[in-house]
């Protein structure tokens, strides 16, 4: 049981990884693209909701990626699940929120809009 808790833990890792800041690399084509589809749906309801709804939405991915990083990580080393402690959760939103100043200046310079901005006729 204990080797399917390490193996569970290390996919839980391995998706926080994705999705945290850490991999940078990849934040372009899993963080940006989750907040840009959760902005979007947003902004087809309320569009001026779209800045505010694609900061969140990143923040969001952010935050959930350091969670489940952590979490998973912990489970894939010792084999048993631990507490999330509020340190780790400041540092989590801490870091979150440094991301969200970079994502925050890309939608004031227009690199990211609404869907119907990119559309022609609009």
């Amino acid at each position: 049981m204990g080797w399917q808790r390490r193996v569970g833990g290390g996919v839980v890792g391995f998706i926080g990884y994705m999705l945290s800041p850490l991999s940078w690399w990849n934040d372009l084509f899993v963080n940006v693209p989750l907040a840009l589809a959760f902005a979007w749906i947003i902004s087809l309801f309320w569009r001026p909701g779209f800045r505010l709804s694609f900061v969140a939405g990143y923040w969001l991915t952010n935050v959930v990626g350091l969670v489940l990083l952590q979490k998973g990580a912990k489970t894939a080393v010792t084999g048993a699940p631990s507490p999330y402690s509020l340190r780790a959760l400041v540092k989590d939103l801490v870091v979150s929120l440094l991301y969200t100043l970079l994502i925050l200046a890309l939608v004031k310079y227009g690199v990211f809009k609404p869907l119907p901005d990119y559309l022609p006729g609009n």
